[in-house]
């Protein structure tokens, strides 16, 4: 009884909700999809035993062309995101201006104000054979046919660019609002140029805002499933949509629980790697 009147007690009775949440919509469900990835597929494609390892054999055999196209374009979105973001997210926070500020991070969240699905159907009509994008370079005389931009692996990268670029630079804008430009004077000071004082000092002490950009952009874009599916077709599957197909109609529950099982591996990797350079980095500074 002491023991709850103690600060350890009345520290883990606040934290018990937050502890029973997390078990019954985290923890429970994630044991059951591990589980049901080493049961056999029965009739309709539910799981039944008994155990095997087949469908982990099949993700890392015939599906792993699929794997490794979604991790290659989970990074080409990351690598994308960071050099379009940094500068934009540095321009942004070394403005004098506090309302010119604003108004650009508004722009940059702004197209969260319309539901992703709708957002992502415009594309779809930008894209098109008959879209807007190809409309204009005829009309140009640019092109004598229509450019084949739906359906294809280019039309995922764009959607996906631009759905989740705002992940990659609100992180790099927080962390570059709070650098000290006096290290920028003193390596002037010391004799380096721009470009040295940059990798040698504003790079590394904002690294933590660009580890979290790029935590931010990967993790959902490796397992991001409305964008391949509605932009880029047959050619633009990925592991998600891989997953989705699994658990409906008459799929391969046991299949889709592996692959589940793998991304979130994926994702884990991804979240290791961030703990290990960024939290620890962004601590030290």
């Amino acid at each position: 009884m002491n023991w709850f009147k103690s600060q350890d007690g009345r520290g883990f009775l606040l934290a018990l909700p937050a502890i029973f949440w997390l078990g019954v919509f985290f923890i429970l469900p994630l044991f059951t999809i591990v589980v049901i990835s080493f049961m056999s597929r029965g009739a309709g494609g539910v799981a039944e035993l008994p155990y095997t390892l087949a469908h982990y054999d099949r993700t890392f055999g015939v599906f792993s062309v699929i794997l490794i196209r979604s991790i290659r374009i989970a990074s080409i979105t990351t690598i994308v995101c960071l050099f379009i973001g940094y500068p934009l997210a540095f321009f942004i926070s070394t403005r004098k201006n506090r309302n010119f500020q604003n108004l650009c991070l508004f722009f940059i969240i702004l197209p969260f104000w319309t539901n992703f699905l709708v957002r992502t159907y415009a594309w779809r009509i930008l894209l098109g054979d008959a879209g807007t994008i190809n409309a204009i370079l005829l009309s140009w005389g640019w092109i004598e046919e229509p450019l084949r931009l739906l359906n294809t692996e280019f039309a995922v990268l764009v959607g996906l660019i631009y759905g989740f670029f705002p992940f990659m630079v609100l992180p790099i804008y927080a962390s570059i609002e709070r650098f000290d430009f006096k290290f920028v004077d003193a390596a002037h000071d010391l004799g380096a140029n721009d470009w040295t004082t940059f990798w040698r000092v504003v790079f590394p002490m904002t690294l933590p805002g660009v580890l979290a950009g790029s935590a931010l952009v990967f993790i959902p874009s490796v397992g991001a499933f409305i964008t391949p599916d509605l932009l880029g077709g047959t050619r633009g599957l990925m592991i998600g949509n891989l997953i989705s197909r699994q658990f409906g109609g008459s799929g391969n529950m046991p299949l889709g629980s592996a692959l589940s099982v793998v991304m979130m591996a994926v994702v884990l990797l991804t979240l290791l790697v961030y703990v290990r350079f960024g939290i620890n980095r962004e601590g030290d500074d």
